[in-house]
């Protein structure tokens, strides 16, 4: 059995540079939205990146754009040393980073709290993912910190869950996402950019935003859907 092709598509994949910094990649995409890139991600033949629809903003104003942070966790009693890893992980974390969470399904704990939140922000961590809980939601919020999540609960995860490690492959619903990957999120929940291909995505994202000022005009103006698909519009 020849197991090579398929490993090598499981491995950490190569973080190649991109034309632009990744803060200045991450502030531009900020400014797009998530409908916008589902867009030129499709035109791709890349039709499912999209986070499961129940990950999503605590508030709905909440908006992140970092490069993926991974974590994998599972249901866990154990306790041995589970605080050190912890403290780990996050001082693992870099600028810009997002950190996403694969939680192997688990429906019980919070991965997510308020003390996380304020170390991860001394990181330069723009955001969290979690595809699984948050608690201390009202001390989060207060520190404007954008966090995605399943649902909120007291439970913390200490002998009820616990990470396996960071910086791996991960798999959200149908999605890979590999470190160094863009993560984009808001209203309409997270999408994930595969990172070579990042800022050709954001060059075309940017332009729908800046076309889509027109077919709002031709709107106003007072043109007909018909007319409006004939000069180039869409809805």
């Amino acid at each position: 059995m020849d197991l090579e092709q398929f490993a090598a598509s499981r491995e950490q994949h190569e973080i190649v540079q991109l034309p632009i910094p990744d803060k200045e990649l991450c502030d531009r995409f900020e400014q797009v939205f998530t409908a916008a890139v589902n867009d030129v991600l499709r035109e791709l033949g890349l039709v499912y990146q999209t986070l499961p629809n129940s990950i999503l903003p605590l508030k709905d104003e909440m908006k992140v754009a970092g490069i993926a942070f991974t974590v994998k966790g599972s249901k866990n009693l154990t306790l041995t040393s589970e605080m050190e890893q912890r403290a780990q992980m996050l001082e693992a974390l870099h600028e810009d980073s997002v950190c996403v969470w694969d939680t192997s399904g688990d429906d019980e704990s919070a991965q997510w709290g308020e003390i996380m939140t304020m170390a991860s922000k001394r990181r330069g961590c723009r955001g969290a993912i979690v595809d699984g809980g948050v608690r201390d939601t009202d001390k989060v919020l207060e520190q404007d910190f954008p966090v995605f999540c399943k649902y909120k609960t007291s439970n913390g995860m200490l002998g009820r869950f616990r990470m396996i490690g960071w910086q791996m492959p991960v798999k959200l619903g149908d999605v890979m996402i590999f470190p160094g990957d863009v993560i984009l999120g808001d209203i309409d929940g997270v999408i994930v950019i595969p990172r070579k291909l990042a800022y050709d995505v954001l060059l075309k994202a940017e332009y729908i935003k800046e076309n889509e000022k027109d077919i709002k005009q031709m709107i106003v103006d007072g043109l007909t859907p018909t007319e409006v698909v004939k000069r180039g519009g869409y809805f």
